[in-house]
């Protein structure tokens, strides 16, 4: 199947998995940023919510790491299964008798 097509022929749900990954990867991203800020936000004398940035920035980013790993498993789960059953359908098993075979003595 050509790329063109492949991208042509997507679903909606593709489309979703993508984006959670997109947002996965860019929360992920900006952990270390919250980080640099929250520590700033501590060094200025606001402890409580420099420890609030941090913890909340780290929570987010592995929420989201988890919700595109699971809806991209269910994803590879479905497309899997489509690829098998296709498979399954257009392949014929043909059992041969004893007299099918040719041998050469």
């Amino acid at each position: 199947m050509a790329v063109w097509y492949a991208a042509r022929t997507m679903r909606g749900s593709t489309k979703l998995v993508i984006a959670a990954a997109l947002l996965a990867v860019l929360l992920v991203a900006a952990v270390p940023v919250a980080l640099f800020a929250a520590v700033i936000m501590m060094l200025l004398g606001n402890i409580v919510g420099g420890l609030a940035l941090a913890g909340v920035s780290i929570l987010a980013a592995a929420a989201a790491v988890v919700i595109a790993s699971l809806s991209g498993a269910r994803e590879l789960r479905k497309a899997v299964t489509e690829v098998t059953e296709r498979t399954q359908r257009d392949d014929r098993v043909v059992q041969l008798d004893r007299s099918d075979y040719y041998y050469d003595d």
